[in-house]
């Protein structure tokens, strides 16, 4: 299949970013948690190589982070949201064509399949109303065997109390419907593993030959 061009006007499912969201992910606090804990946590013990993607890469914070620590990886960080993407690729330009930033909807992915190694979605699928179809585009880009790797949020009355503040559309995870979702994918040894007193839930997969 041929990489698709970004339509804004096709969009229907993937709302910006709220002010709130904005502040937070920018903030100097949260991109020193972004390093220190959440990528190792959420990498799962895989080390990236070759060339990834990143959907709804935000600030840059968790980019900027594994650029760093791997020095043989490739990235292309995309987000809808075009505050976000320009706030990504100030952040990510000291690191010249190793980095890429798109704007992008992770429901139709402008690239063509197969072609990353690994797909990387770092609490972003809830900020997705049809987040299986963003899930289903990951698995569509990946090359037989790359990897799908990230961690998301589950329905929960402390996060849907947050989005609600936050005011723009979302939809939280149900217990259970990753896992269906992975398993109706052309993807092999797909794992998924709570976390957070079943707040939040990390999965990987790779995709099948």
């Amino acid at each position: 299949m041929p990489a698709r061009e970004f339509d804004p006007a096709t969009v229907l499912f993937v709302p910006e970013m709220s002010a709130l969201a904005k502040a937070f992910c920018t903030s100097p606090p949260y991109r020193a948690f972004a390093r220190r804990v959440l990528v190792p946590w959420c990498l799962q013990g895989v080390r990236p190589t070759g060339e990834a993607l990143e959907i709804g890469t935000g600030s840059g914070a968790m980019a900027t982070q594994l650029l760093s620590a791997h020095p043989d990886l490739r990235l292309v960080a995309t987000d809808y949201d075009p505050d976000m993407v320009r706030v990504a690729s100030a952040s990510l330009a000291r690191f010249g064509d190793r980095a890429v930033v798109e704007q992008a909807d992770a429901t139709a992915l402008p690239f063509e399949d197969g072609r990353f190694d690994l797909v990387l979605s770092f609490a972003m699928l809830h900020h997705v109303v049809e987040w299986e179809k963003a899930l289903a585009e990951a698995v569509r880009v990946l090359r037989p065997g790359g990897r799908l790797v990230g961690y998301d949020l589950l329905d929960s009355a402390l996060f849907r109390l947050l989005h609600q503040r936050e005011g723009h559309g979302t939809r939280l995870m149900q217990p259970g419907e990753l896992e269906t979702k992975l398993k109706d994918l052309l993807v092999t040894e797909p794992h998924t593993r709570h976390a957070a007193s079943g707040l939040l839930v990390r999965f990987q997969a790779s995709k099948a030959a």
